[in-house]
C-alpha cells in the first residue's frame, strides 16, 4: 500500500513493503508536520532494499573505502580528531552524548543533500511517526508547513477542539521560536520535535502574525489529540460540503460514507475542502479519486530510471453533480493529486489560490536498529502529465482569503464563492433544461 504523506498503522521493522506517503508531511510536507506525531506532508512510500533488509551497520560497511564514497578511511579518521577536539575543548563537557553525536552525523550525512523531503529519523522518532498512523498523537493540534518566503516554520491548520486551537494559534502564523530557541534554520521535523512532548507538559511559541505590531506569546499545553480527516454536512441550498484535513488510511471509508450521507439528503452540488490539506495516503486520495472521477489516469509517477506506476480509476463512480474544490498555498502533495485530476478530467472547478507545489515522492526505508531514512525517489505528474514540483496547481477561479473578515465574525469568503459558484451552475443547467423543454415543445406544435 503507497501513500502521499506520512502515515502508516504497522511497526516499521527490518525493511516494509512498498508503501507511499504524501508529507509531506508530519505536520505539513509540504513538507508538512502534523504536530502532536508527525504526518508527513510528502509523497512517501515504504521501499525495500535488494537483500530484502537494510542492516545500519552492513550497509556503512559496504561503503567505507569505496571510491568517490563520503565514508572512508580518511573521513573515518577526520571524525575521529573532530570528535577529539570536542572531548577535549567544548565548554560544556556534561552536555556531550555520543548518541546525539552519532545521530548528528547521520542526520548531516543527508541534509547535505540540500533536499527538504529527505530526512534520517532515530528509533525514537520513528516510534512517534507510528504514534501518528493510528488516528491520534500527542501535541497542540496544529499543522506545520513551511513558509515559502521566510523560510520559517509556519502554522498551516487547526483541528478544531484542541489546545492550539483553544490557545488562539491561527492559520498563517508564522513561528520566531519554540520555547525561546530561534526556528530559523531548523527542518520541520526539528520544530515538531520540539512542539511535541509529554501530555500535561506546555510549549512556548513565539508567533509572527501579520497585521499585529509585536510577536505574539503563547503557552500551550499538550494532550492527546484526535485527528479526525473528514467533516461533512449539508449547507444552503441542498449543496453538500465535505472537508478532508489529510489523506489517512481511514480517509476513504470516512469519505464513502459521508458522501454516501449527503446523496441520501439530495444533495444538488459538492464543495470539497482540501485547504491546509498536507497531503496523506495515496491509497486514501486514489479511493477518494475514483468516487469522482471518469475513467482515466489519477496521477503517475516516474523513478530515476524511468521506471512508471500508474494509478488509474474505473469511472463507475463519476460525481454527476456541480462540484467545487476548494484549495490554498497550504494544499500539497495528495491534495494536488486530487486537485490536479479533478481539474485535468474537468469535472470540477479549483478555487482558491495556488496550491503548495509539491510534485516528488519520497520513499522511507527502515534500518534493523529501528531507524529509518526518508529519501527523495521520483517525481509525480497529474492526469494530464503536468509536473507540478515548486509550481502548485493554479485554480480556475483565484480568490484570496480574506482572514481578517474571518477573524472578525466567522465569514469564510473563499467558501461562499465556492457556494456561489454551484448555485451560478445550477441556475445555468436549469436555464438549459428550461430552453430545451421548450424548444421540444414548438417542434411537436
Amino acid at each position: 500500500m503507497e501513500q502521499v504523506s506520512g502515515n502508516n498503522n504497522n511497526p516499521i521493522t527490518g525493511v516494509s513493503k512498498p508503501r507511499s506517503f504524501a508529507a509531506g508531511i508530519l505536520t505539513g510536507v509540504l513538507i508538512t508536520t502534523l504536530i502532536a506525531g508527525t504526518v508527513l506532508g510528502g509523497f512517501l512510500q515504504f521501499g525495500k532494499g535488494s537483500s530484502g533488509g537494510l542492516a545500519a551497520t552492513g550497509l556503512l560497511g559496504n561503503l567505507v573505502n569505496r571510491k568517490n564514497s563520503a565514508v572512508n578511511d580518511e573521513s573515518i579518521e577526520k571524525l575521529r580528531g573532530l570528535e577529539r577536539i570536542i572531548n577535549e575543548y567544548y565548554y560544556e563537557p556534561e552536555n556531550i552524548s555520543v548518541d546525539d553525536l552519532e545521530t548528528g552525523l547521520y542526520k548531516g550525512l543527508f541534509k547535505a543533500l540540500g533536499d527538504p523531503y529527505t530526512e534520517y529519523y532515530t528509533k525514537e522518532e520513528t516510534e512517534e511517526l507510528e504514534k501518528a498512523l493510528v488516528g491520534y498523537y500527542y501535541g497542540i493540534g496544529a499543522y506545520i508547513s513551511q513558509d515559502q518566503v521566510s523560510g520559517y516554520p509556519m502554522i498551516s491548520g487547526v483541528i478544531k477542539n484542541t489546545p492550539a486551537e483553544e490557545a488562539g494559534l491561527l492559520a498563517d502564523d508564522i513561528i520566531y521560536s519554540v520555547n525561546d530557541e530561534s526556528a530559523a534554520g531548523m527542518s520541520l521535523d526539528e520544530v515538531v520535535s520540539r512542539v511535541r512532548g509529554e501530555a500535561g507538559t506546555t510549549v512556548h511559541l513565539t508567533i509572527y502574525r501579520e497585521g499585529e505590531s509585536d510577536y505574539l506569546e503563547f503557552d500551550v499545553e499538550r494532550r492527546k489529540v484526535d485527528s479526525p480527516s473528514i467533516e461533512s454536512e449539508v449547507m444552503e441550498d441542498d449543496i453538500g460540503y465535505i472537508q478532508i484535513s489529510e489523506f489517512t488510511e481511514v480517509s476513504a471509508g470516512q469519505f464513502d460514507e459521508a458522501l454516501a450521507e449527503l446523496y441520501s439528503q439530495n444533495i444538488k452540488g459538492l464543495v470539497i475542502d482540501l485547504r491546509n490539506n498536507p497531503g496523506g495516503d495515496v491509497d486514501a486520495v486514489t479511493s477518494i479519486a475514483n468516487k469522482l472521477l471518469p475513467e482515466g489516469i489519477v496521477f503517475y509517477m516516474e523513478d530515476k530510471d524511468n521506471k512508471r506506476i500508474t494509478y488509474k480509476c474505473d469511472g463507475k463512480n463519476e460525481i454527476k453533480i456541480p462540484l467545487v474544490l476548494l484549495v490554498n498555498g497550504n494544499s500539497a502533495s495528495a491534495s494536488e493529486i486530487l486537485s490536479g485530476a479533478v481539474k485535468d478530467s474537468g469535472i470540477g472547478t479549483i478555487l482558491g489560490t495556488q496550491t503548495y507545489g509539491k510534485g516528488v515522492v519520497q520513499t522511507m526505508y527502515s534500518l534493523n536498529d529501528g531507524s529509518t531514512v526518508k529519501i527523495t525517489t521520483a517525481d509525480y505528474y497529474t492526469r494530464n502529465g503536468n509536473n507540478i514540483n515548486k509550481i502548485g496547481i493554479e485554480p480556475d477561479l483565484v480568490v484570496e482569503f480574506d482572514g481578517e473578515a474571518y477573524r472578525e465574525d466567522g465569514t469564510d469568503n473563499q467558501l461562499d464563492s465556492a457556494l456561489g459558484e454551484i448555485r451560478k451552475v445550477l441556475a445555468e443547467s436549469a436555464a438549459e433544461k428550461k430552453a430545451d423543454k421548450a424548444d421540444k415543445a414548438d417542434k411537436a406544435d
